[in-house]
């Protein structure tokens, strides 16, 4: 953590929760004393953005997210939300590039980029997910990865502040296995300094690396104590009373 980056909690709802319990979660975080130096930020199922963006309207620095969003503007792409329906449904960011939406529904880094590129031009916020497989890690492979999906990211983007990064290694996500705190570190700090080196060093200062992949409440003070990890994209403990104390985990 810097003390130049606002720290950043998302919590990523994926296909889970109901208008009953995802409506509990609203009262939780409404009813919560949270760190005021913290932005927070959810992801419910696009169902539930306007529902839980009119619940949490009233609460200092929480906002909401689609989890996805299609690059056309409109059209016949069944199934898909666009930025325009995102942001009319209280939105103020976007997940992209996810591994589940790599991995499971095949996106590659050039569609990601064309995201990217209408979502920033739309006015929400990139929360823009890379992260290497387990055997990539066991190769040596890892920042050849994270290189190859940060460049897609690069090439559509023009304002860094409108860019959170988010590094989940695809081996700890949903898996109980964490990245210890050391090899978040390295790996934050290893694209921190890629970004120094291929966009500009103000950027990397400035830009928000958050770690992904199995955090909890038990885990997320060591994490937060590093100094290039801003913060987390919170898979399943996003769903349980815990994601406070995540939330406040510098207190």
């Amino acid at each position: 953590m810097s003390a130049e980056r606002k720290f950043f909690v998302g919590g990523n709802f994926k296909m889970n929760g109901n208008l009953e319990s995802l409506t509990a979660i609203a009262d939780r975080l409404n009813s919560s004393e949270l760190d005021s130096n913290v932005e927070v930020v959810i992801a419910p199922p696009a169902c539930y953005l306007a529902s839980l963006s009119s619940q949490l309207a009233q609460k200092e620095n929480v906002n909401v997210s689609a989890e996805n969003v299609h690059q056309a503007a409109k059209g016949a792409f069944t199934g898909e939300i666009s930025c325009s329906m995102a942001l009319d449904c209280g939105a103020r960011y976007a997940i992209l590039g996810h591994s589940e939406r790599r991995h499971v529904f095949g996106e590659s880094n050039e569609q990601i980029g064309e995201k990217t590129k209408a979502t920033l031009a739309a006015g929400l916020i990139v929360i823009a997910c890379i992260g290497e497989k387990g055997e990539d890690r066991k190769s040596g492979n890892t920042m050849v990865v994270c290189v190859e999906q940060l460049t897609a990211f690069k090439d559509n983007v023009d304002d860094w502040s409108k860019v959170v990064i988010a590094y989940e290694p695809v081996w700890a996500i949903g898996t109980g296995e964490v990245a210890t705190p050391e090899i978040a570190q390295e790996t934050h700090l290893n694209i921190r300094s890629w970004l120094s080196e291929n966009v500009s060093p103000e950027v990397a200062a400035s830009v928000r690396i958050i770690y992904g992949g199995s955090v909890n409440g038990k885990n997320c003070k060591d994490l937060a104590s590093r100094p290039d990890i801003d913060g987390f994209l919170v898979g399943g403990a996003s769903l349980k009373p815990e994601f406070v104390d995540i939330i406040n985990c510098n207190c």
